[in-house]
């Protein structure tokens, strides 16, 4: 019975299985670097993904660290990362442009809220096992989706770099030909310079 006890509270509390491994300071000392260079990663990425949502830096940066809290306590997976990402970033944008402005607090409220609708929906496809819907998706399919998040992203950046103000265009095509007549006019060199350096450094290193 005690056993049968154990199975079930691990089940819920995945962390039962290794939070006594603590106890061994060389794993503490791992884990501590393991941590450390999770800030450093989640940091900067958090900042570049919130102004990518429409959101304040400091938002991402303080909302960032609490699902990985939750996850390294709860989740059953020890390879599965947990952080923001691109798609959910635009797809927020995308969601909240024609509800509020960016960056205001009413556009932070609906954001809150529609994450908070996002988790109710996340709890419903765990508990019914609907995340097999996702076999049926097609190679092709995940594909194109992922090259179109990767162009998306591409544009939405582009104005930053060359640190210019656009008029979102009705189609993709329409806000790259705002880009690059704008840049040709408009182009910030040092901004450009900076951006030039660091993509050659990275391919550098």
């Amino acid at each position: 019975m005690d056993q049968k006890k154990n199975t079930y509270l691990t089940q819920i509390f995945p962390f039962l299985l290794w939070i006594n491994k603590l106890k061994n300071p060389r794993i503490l000392k791992m884990d501590i670097i393991s941590g450390i260079t999770v800030a450093l990663v989640l940091i900067p990425q958090s900042m570049a993904y919130a102004w990518l949502a429409g959101l304040p830096i400091e938002v991402w940066l303080y909302t960032s660290f609490v699902p990985i809290i939750i996850a390294s306590l709860f989740w059953s997976s020890h390879q599965m990362s947990t952080g923001p990402v691109t798609i959910v970033s635009l797809m927020t944008a995308t969601a909240l442009a024609p509800i509020a402005v960016a960056w205001s607090w009413a556009y932070i409220a609906y954001a809150s809220l529609l994450a908070f609708f996002i988790w109710i929906f996340y709890l419903l496809l765990g508990n019914l096992k609907l995340w097999v819907i996702v076999d049926f998706l097609s190679h092709p399919v995940i594909l194109w989706f992922t090259n179109a998040v990767a162009l998306i992203t591409i544009i939405s950046q582009l104005p930053k770099l060359f640190w210019i103000t656009i008029e979102k265009g009705g189609t993709f095509f329409e806000t790259l030909y705002s880009i690059i007549i704008t840049a040709t006019d408009s182009t910030h060199l040092i901004t450009l310079a900076f951006w030039v350096w660091s993509i050659l450094t990275l391919m550098i290193l």
